[in-house]
């Protein structure tokens, strides 16, 4: 039986320091909101106001300082202000997981512009902005909106759920194959702004979908802008979801996000990230297996340079019998980047023939970069196959020295052995687009 490692909780003190200036004004007040949206948000800010700025004095955070976050300058941006803000750029707007979109949905600071394929609206997929989700589908709203990440998860989790009023809620139907990929991306240019998102998923029994999400905003050279995201996804039985995930923020970004999945009996999640962006992100990522014979699979790609912090912490969470997770997370740092990754597999009592895997892989490109890799198992059941494991070495001198006596030099070396390094992820990802996206990263951090 593997090694049992008890994980520490996530929570926070009930004691406050250093604080933004939001109000319970700001909560967002939408006509159509329904009395649930209202009280869940009402909820979510007095459960923030409780809930402490997260210090290094907290287990979960004890490798992520926020000291240098200028919490008191951030305001929300004003509806409809577009001056001096950059459009999405249009390469981003491009399909990348097919050759066109079933739907695509694209969140600025100043208007949502939304296309679905008609056919997918007959079949009963809903594909809409919250707002719109708000107003016209507060049934199936109340039904997935904070039933999977609940707003005393965090501080951070608290004020996303307060004051998110811009997100994404996609609902698929039982037995609906949604053959065409979904997109949807969310821009959030200009400095000292709060940005707050909140994306729903919710495909019921039989359904399976393809779905792409991406933050993202160009660098900013003057001030800090934050990010806080909630994502819940509820994949029910025998349903298939695979859902990639871009995080592109500028060099100026604070990012903080909340994030879990919820698969059933029989249902599969295949689940891609990839962060090239923001200055620090904390991400908290946890997949949920609920049902017998559930299935899932996390797929994470990470390369920093400068002063880029990003910390992930992953749980894999075994709550039913026969089921299994795959996690592997590979990372490459440069120049004065660090990273940390932090994971746990957990089985609970009586999931018995669990099989679980996790995996982080570093390549520390400088002296000065720095990776943090923690995996951990909690084993609460005695038949099941749970193993872990964690590297972080540096460029193998004998590869590039065989790259170098063949003539190529050694700027292109080094980015070669990166891209092979990165391979394994890449064969997990079945998606072209997506591939030649990150090899841009590659191409781009490199250069």
């Amino acid at each position: 039986m593997a090694r049992s490692i008890t994980r520490k909780s996530r929570k926070t003190k009930k004691v406050s320091s250093k604080e933004f200036k939001f109000t319970r004004e700001m909560i967002p007040d939408n006509a159509g909101s329904s009395e649930y949206v209202s009280e869940y948000r009402e909820l979510a800010w007095k459960t923030y106001q409780k809930l402490a700025m997260p210090t290094t004095s907290d287990e979960p955070w004890r490798r992520t300082d926020l000291r240098k976050l200028d919490a008191g300058s951030f305001h929300l941006p004003v509806n409809g202000d577009l001056s001096g803000y950059p459009e999405v750029p249009g390469e981003l707007l491009e399909p990348l997981v097919s050759d066109q979109h079933g739907g695509q949905i694209a969140i600025t600071p100043g208007e949502t512009r939304s296309s679905v394929e008609q056919d997918l609206s007959a079949l009963g997929v809903v594909f809409v902005d919250l707002k719109t989700a708000e107003e016209k589908h507060p049934e199936l709203i109340e039904l997935v909106m904070g039933k999977v990440v609940k707003s005393d998860e965090g501080k951070f989790a608290a004020l996303g759920g307060a004051l998110a009023k811009d997100g994404v809620l996609v609902y698929v139907p039982r037995n609906v194959k949604v053959e065409q990929p979904l997109h949807s991306i969310f821009w959030g240019p200009g400095i000292d702004l709060a940005y707050f998102s909140h994306i729903l998923i919710w495909l019921e029994e039989g359904a399976s979908l393809t779905y792409v999400h991406e933050a993202a905003s160009p660098d900013e050279s003057d001030g800090q802008t934050m990010h806080t995201g909630l994502i819940e996804i509820n994949v029910e039985a025998g349903a298939n979801l695979r859902f990639v995930e871009l995080q592109s923020w500028g060099d100026h970004v604070w990012n903080f996000t909340h994030k879990r999945a919820r698969v059933g009996k029989d249902a599969n999640l295949d689940w891609v990230f990839a962060a090239v962006g923001s200055h620090l992100t904390k991400d908290f990522s946890d997949l949920d297996l609920v049902g017998e014979g559930a299935v899932g699979r996390m797929s994470g790609f990470y390369f920093t340079d400068k002063n880029q912090h990003l910390d992930h912490d992953t749980q894999q969470n075994h709550y039913a019998p026969n089921t299994t997770s795959d996690l592997l997370f590979k990372g490459a740092l440069m120049e004065q980047s660090r990273s940390v990754w932090q994971g746990m597999i957990y089985v609970a009592p009586g999931a018995q023939k669990t099989d679980g895997y996790q995996a982080n892989r570093n390549l520390v490109l400088s002296r000065q970069a720095r990776a943090d890799s923690i995996p951990g198992l909690e084993i609460m059941a005695d038949d099941v196959r749970c193993t872990h494991g964690a590297t972080v070495g540096k460029i193998d001198p004998d590869e590039l020295f065989y790259l170098r006596s063949r003539g190529i030099m050694i700027p292109e070396a080094e980015r070669l052995i990166v891209q092979g390094f990165f391979e394994p992820i890449m064969q997990r990802i079945p998606f072209d687009g997506v591939k030649n996206r990150l090899n841009e990263a590659i191409n781009r951090k490199m250069s």
